[in-house]
């Protein structure tokens, strides 16, 4: 079994580190070079950098930022947010980036994710996916701009063409789950594993460490996910990967 990667993610807005529940009530948290770096000290496997406002805005991503965090940090990067071109990922890929991430552009052109993976390998695209439960029916659809708005995409159906179009990992949001502390959406990344054959990262509801051991034991997922938590100190990197070596769960 491959290694299990623990994952901080730095939701930026305007050049700081902002994290909410469900999408909204943003509070500042504080700067992502500085955020970064402590991260990589912790030992986190990857980290994801997503300008939650770019695509709402209009304007493109923040390669400075990026430029700036990968002069202090060495893992892998992960970066999205108003991308919406091939030039686009290339700038961020030549500031620093390892992997780009794409949602709302995905979504109004799946095209890209071809071009993309063409020009710089599916191992490079990563399809962000925000998934919503309709409280009525139960069905769960893709949302784009930051959460703010409902796509007619099933999430499921969508996940799978986004890897037919060359995605070559996915990291799926639960937005029930986002904030609230209560767990990953155990469910949800069930039925994505049996669908899809590339790595997935969940993300949404992560609490205590116990959720990770819950996610990683109950479901395929290759990583997991976190912000509040490890923004915050309530939890480490190091608490997380103690508890998934004391359950057998293989961890760098």
């Amino acid at each position: 079994m491959l290694a299990k990667r623990i994952i901080p993610c730095l939701d930026v807005d305007n050049g700081r580190v902002k994290k909410g529940v469900n999408f909204v009530n943003l509070v500042d948290v504080g700067d992502p070079v500085a955020i970064a770096a402590s991260y990589e000290t912790q030992g986190a496997d990857e980290q994801v950098f997503l300008d939650i406002t770019a695509t709402t805005e209009g304007r493109g991503t923040f390669s400075d930022v990026i430029s700036a965090i990968s002069e202090k940090v060495f893992m892998p990067l992960t970066v999205g947010g108003g991308i919406r071109s091939v030039e686009d990922m290339q700038r961020l890929l030549q500031a620093g980036a390892d992997k780009i991430s794409l949602n709302s552009a995905a979504l109004a052109n799946p095209e890209l994710i071809r071009a993309g993976a063409e020009k710089f390998g599916n191992q490079c695209m990563v399809v962000a996916i925000d998934v919503k439960q309709d409280p009525h029916t139960g069905v769960r659809y893709a949302y784009t701009h930051g959460g703010r708005k409902k796509t007619d995409w099933l999430a499921y159906e969508w996940a799978q063409e986004a890897v037919r179009l060359g995605a070559g990992e996915l990291l799926v949001t639960s937005m029930d789950k986002d904030g609230t502390k209560s767990g990953f959406d155990i469910d949800l990344y069930e039925q994505l594993c049996e669908l899809v054959q590339v790595p997935i990262i969940a993300s949404g509801g992560a609490g205590t460490v116990e959720h990770f051991v819950e996610v990683f034991q109950a479901t395929n997922v290759t990583g997991a996910l976190a912000a509040s938590i490890f923004h915050f100190g309530e939890v480490t990197i190091e608490d997380v990967k103690k508890a998934l070596r004391a359950h057998n769960i293989p961890v760098r």
